[in-house]
C-alpha cells in the first residue's frame, strides 16, 4: 500500500511496484486525479491520514506500506496542518497498520530534517537541525515512527530522499523556467554543494527499503551518484536546455537585507515578500549527503548521472509546453 501515490515519487514509486509484479493499493482522498493509478491497476482506498477510521480498508490485507504522503511547504497551507498531517497522520496510520498485521513499515522522512549541513556530505547520524515549520514536522515525524517501531512488532525502515526530480516534477519548474528565459543570476559566488536523485533512482532506493531485511530498523539518504557547486549545477541545467546563462553575479549581503526588511513589512499584513531569507537557502546553504550506507547494506545504485536526468526532465518539462 502507497500513501501519496497521486503525487509525484508515489506515482512513480506505484508504477515501479506494479511493474514489479506486486499487487498495490494506493491511499488517496476523494477529490485527488486517480485515473493514471486505475490504469496500472492499483486499487484505490479512499481515505485521510488525519481521520483514523479511514485507514483501516487501506491497511487490510497488507505486507508492506509505503508511506509517501506528506503536506510540503510550498503548499500555502496552515502551520498546523503540517502537524496534523505529517505527525498526527503518520501516527494513525502507524497504528492502523499494526493493527492489521502489516509486516513492514517504510517511512518516507527527508534529508530535510538536518537542516543546513554543516560538514558536508552529511551521513545519516548528522544531527537533527530543522529550520522551519515543515522540517520541525518531519523530524518529529521520523522521531514517532522510529520510537514506534522499536516499541511495536513491526518491521520499520526510514528513508531521507534527497531534492527529487524528474518527469512529472513541478517543483523544481521554477529554476528550470528562470534559466531558459534568461534571466536567472547567481547570487553569491555559487559554491555551495548541490545535491540531486532523479526519481527513477529513488524508486529503486524505496523499494529496495521495502524488500530488503538489512533495512530493518535502519535510517538510509537516498541520493544521486554526485553532488555539485551551485554553480555547476547552473551550467549543467542551462545544456539540458540549450540556452547560455548569465556570468553575472548579485553580491549577496543588499539581497539579504531587503529580504528582511521585505518580510518585515510584509508578514504583518499576511502577504508574501516576493524575495525572502528562506528563498536565498538555494544560493547559501550546502546540500551534500553521502549515500553509502544505502549502497553498501541496500545494494542501492543510482543509474542517472546529473547531466542525463536535467536532460530527460528539460525534455519532459518542453514537450508539457511548461517552459514557455
Amino acid at each position: 500500500m502507497v500513501t501519496g501515490a497521486t503525487g509525484f515519487t508515489g506515482g512513480h514509486l506505484a508504477e515501479e511496484l506494479v511493474n514489479k509484479g506486486y499487487k498495490v493499493k494506493a491511499l488517496s482522498l476523494p477529490n485527488q486525479d486517480t485515473d493514471k493509478l486505475k490504469k496500472l491497476g492499483v486499487e484505490i482506498i479512499y481515505g485521510d491520514l488525519t481521520k483514523k477510521n479511514t485507514l483501516f480498508a487501506a491497511v487490510d490485507g497488507i505486507d508492506i506500506v509505503f508511506h509517501i504522503a506528506a503536506i510540503f511547504r510550498e503548499q500555502n497551507v496552515p502551520h498546523q496542518l503540517f502537524f496534523d498531517v505529517n505527525v498526527g497522520g503518520t501516527k494513525n496510520l502507524l497504528e492502523a497498520a499494526r493493527d492489521a498485521g502489516v509486516k513492514r513499515f517504510v517511512h518516507c522522512s527527508t534529508v530535510g530534517v538536518q537542516g543546513e549541513i554543516k560538514n558536508p556530505p552529511a551521513k545519516e547520524t548528522a544531527p537533527y537541525n530543522a529550520g522551519d515549520y515543515y522540517q520541525n514536522s518531519k523530524v518529529e515525524g521520523e522521531k514517532l515512527a522510529l520510537k514506534f517501531f522499536k516499541e511495536n512488532d513491526i518491521e520499520g525502515v526510514v528513508f531521507r530522499p534527497v531534492g527529487i526530480y524528474g518527469p512529472g516534477d513541478t517543483r523544481f519548474l521554477k529554476v528550470f523556467k528562470f534559466v531558459k528565459s534568461g534571466k536567472f543570476r547567481m547570487i553569491g559566488n555559487g559554491e555551495v554543494l548541490y545535491h540531486l536523485t532523479f526519481v527513477k533512482d529513488l524508486v529503486q532506493g524505496i523499494v529496495l527499503c521495502g524488500e530488503k531485511k538489512e533495512a530493518v530498523g535502519g535510517i538510509f539518504t537516498l541520493g544521486g551518484n554526485e553532488y555539485v557547486t551551485l554553480k555547476e549545477y547552473i551550467k549543467l541545467l542551462a545544456e539540458a536546455l540549450e540556452v547560455s546563462v548569465s556570468k553575472k553575479r548579485v553580491p549577496l549581503l543588499p539581497v539579504w537585507i531587503t529580504a528582511v526588511l521585505l518580510e518585515a513589512v510584509c508578514y504583518p499584513f499576511r502577504i508574501k515578500p516576493p524575495i525572502y531569507r528562506r528563498r536565498l537557502d538555494f544560493f547559501t546553504k550546502d546540500r551534500a549527503f553521502d549515500i553509502s550506507k544505502a549502497k553498501r547494506l541496500l545494494g542501492y545504485q543510482p543509474k542517472v548521472s546529473l547531466r542525463e536526468g536535467l536532460k530527460i526532465t528539460a525534455e519532459w518539462y518542453q514537450q508539457q509546453g511548461l517552459l514557455n
